[in-house]
């Protein structure tokens, strides 16, 4: 069927003939101005050279200080705002090309009708697109579904971002509403604030606290693991405390005590979220199989309110929130399920995994199973659910806010020493040589990943690829449903002991104990950087769409850039080695030894002159104080 064509705009308006009126020529015969006009106005019947020539000869015969008059009164008559003449599709579009931020703030000072033009959120999305800034940005937490966003004001772009063709900027009133009425993300803030966190990377940062403790014992004030989501920073050490810092202000806000000899591992549970719901759950956790006592622990209201254990569970039900298959986060943090308090799940050499409550730095729960050093702890995503791996060959699964124990993973024959989480299935490794692929939910082993010829001590897993790294100094990559080697990757000389894995970016980054870091792409597994990082072993391991971050036992620091490979900036003076570094939402941890002494650094790339949180919708920023924020529970055992 024919589609008819839009209709073509109309031509910009050309130059008008004056056609003089006879009455008025009898009235102005004897005026020379009107004599002239009229004489000029004749000659269009001689075509326009004629005109042109009238013109020439009468500048010909014009003094200096006429030409001049004459200059200045042309020049404005010739001044055109040819986007004021264009319709609003063909401006966004030549707009678009501006790939400056400062040409395009620049280009909306020019004139109230291009600053409405350089405010659609169209031409920020495509920014965003340009400098790889992530565009999710979450919608309020209290609202439950796409459905019930109210049109409580018109904008230019669509539910899924896309351009609307008939917004006419200059007819509406683009306001933006409080934070607690907001429904709708604004790729403007959003750009400004990623763009100047990125200009402050390449900067340096600043320095917010460094906090330096006495090292009493030679492995006492080793840190062995960092966690860490918008607000908190937990670190966990080898004399058996775990410290949280402020990730805005970098202060130490508390120490949690209690474990008995030295945390291998923490995992920190962010305030707020929502309850996953996962295909075939009821109104319980429990499944056939659950090893379970079935005993509630009696605990005070207030870790119970901690725990979100009294109140409605918060489902959701929009498929754009389901998490189920969202990989585990490089600086081991996950989303709640609804409780109103961070929570953190900690293990270590006294065998035993604690559930601590960040807002009073009390332990709620003590859960017992394992029989030797849990080494590697990771929490689901919107659920519960706990997974922690230790030296006794066994994968533990716990309900954390009940406090008992889902099931046992066994197969491995020896120490499990790495773990990943994405949706209900974990990835284990193990000196056993091999990986295991496991669903979280029923307990089964879906696949055996061998291999390697040495122990694993690495594993990343984002729901489509597994990659694992050992002392054989390769990098396998493994088909997720299928269980095959799809890759063999060298270029290590040593223990391949850090990886991160982004199938969004196409990208996969190794880091060895030979100092060399190198980057895969995951569309042929070719190399595309070999990066001579340190001079010994890499500690750390982190990337993004713009910046990758390592550090090494060489007391380095260092940032590259993702795409290119080339050196930006080293952070922070040099130390004696660097333990682990982590880096989110603009807040970077580095953890080092620096003149005989344990350092913990908090550094700040956050924009000043920005909201510190310009894109993040919680629950608290609705009526309620902050000490009496709505919490949610689970639901009954049945």
């Amino acid at each position: 069927m024919p589609v008819a064509s839009p209709p073509t705009p109309a031509p910009s308006p050309g130059p008008t003939l004056i056609t003089p009126n006879p009455m008025q020529v009898q009235l102005t015969q004897h005026d020379p101005v009107s004599l002239s006009r009229m004489e000029f106005a004749n000659l269009a019947a001689h075509g326009p050279a004629a005109r042109r020539r009238y013109l020439a000869s009468l500048l010909s015969d014009c003094t200096h200080s006429e030409l001049l008059f004459i200059s200045q009164t042309i020049t404005p008559m010739l001044k055109r705002d040819f986007f004021a003449k264009l319709p609003p599709e063909l401006a966004y579009h030549i707009l678009s090309f501006i790939d400056d931020p400062k040409t395009l703030a620049r280009t909306g000072q020019v004139c109230r009708r291009w600053h409405h033009l350089v405010t659609d959120e169209y031409l920020w999305k495509r920014l965003c697109q340009h400098y790889n800034f992530p565009l999710s940005i979450p919608s309020p937490e209290h609202i439950e579904s796409d459905d019930q966003i109210p049109e409580t004001f018109p904008l230019p772009f669509n539910r899924a971002g896309e351009h609307t063709p008939h917004y006419d900027p200059p007819n509406t009133s683009f306001q933006l509403p409080a934070l607690s009425t907001l429904t709708r993300p604004s790729y403007r803030k959003h750009f400004q604030y990623s763009y100047t966190l990125m200009c402050n990377m390449r900067r340096g940062g600043t320095l917010l606290q460094s906090h330096r403790t006495s090292v009493v014992t030679p492995d006492g004030g080793v840190i062995t693991s960092v966690a860490m989501d918008y607000d908190q920073v937990v670190v966990g050490l080898a004399n058996s405390k775990i410290h949280v810092f402020n990730a805005d202000s970098g202060v130490m806000a508390r120490t949690l005590i209690g474990h008995e000899l030295g945390v291998w591992a923490v995992h920190l549970v962010s305030r707020g979220g929502f309850w996953e719901k996962t295909p075939g759950e009821g109104d319980n956790l429990q499944r056939p199989g659950d090893e379970s006592q079935g005993r509630e622990i009696p605990l005070p209201v207030d870790l119970r309110k901690a725990l979100g254990l009294d109140g409605p569970k918060r489902l959701s039900r929009s498929p754009a929130r389901n998490n189920s298959t969202k990989p585990s986060d490089i600086c081991c943090s996950s989303e709640g399920w609804g409780q109103p308090n961070p929570i953190v799940v900690s293990g270590g050499c006294d065998k035993r995994l604690r559930v601590w409550d960040v807002v009073s730095g009390r332990c709620i729960y003590i859960l017992e199973g394992h029989t030797s050093t849990i080494r590697c702890i990771r929490v689901l995503h919107n659920r519960p659910v706990a997974v922690s791996g230790s030296r006794d060959a066994t994968v533990r699964v716990w309900n954390i806010q009940e406090g008992r124990l889902l099931r046992v993973l066994q197969g491995h024959q020896q120490s499990v020493r790495c773990l990943d989480v994405c949706g209900n299935r974990v990835v284990s490794g193990s000196y056993d040589t091999t990986c295991r692929v496991w669903n979280v939910d029923t307990g089964e082993c879906l696949h055996v990943l061998r291999g390697h010829g040495l122990q694993i001590y690495s594993v990343a897993f984002d729901g489509v690829h597994i990659a694992s790294g050992g002392i054989d100094t390769t990098v396998r990559v493994w088909d997720a449903n299928s269980g095959n080697c799809i890759a063999l990757l060298p270029g290590h000389t040593a223990l391949v002991c850090q990886l991160q894995l982004s199938s969004s970016a196409g990208l996969l980054a190794t880091g060895g104990s030979d100092g060399r870091v190198i980057t895969f792409s995951l569309r042929d597994y070719s190399p595309l950087q070999r990066i001579a990082a340190h001079d010994s072993s890499v500690t750390s391991l982190q990337f993004d769409s713009n910046f990758l971050i390592t550090a090494g036992n060489d007391g380095r620091v260092r940032v590259y850039e993702t795409q290119s490979g080339a050196h930006v900036i080293d952070l922070s003076e040099r130390s004696e080695s660097v333990w682990k570094v982590a880096c989110k939402y603009g807040t970077c941890a580095i953890m080092c030894r620096r003149a005989g002494k344990t350092v913990m650094e908090i550094w700040s790339f956050r924009p000043k002159e920005c909201s510190p949180e310009p894109q993040r919708f919680l629950p608290r920023t609705n009526s309620y104080p902050r000490s009496e924020a709505p919490y949610y529970s689970r639901s009954s055992r049945g």
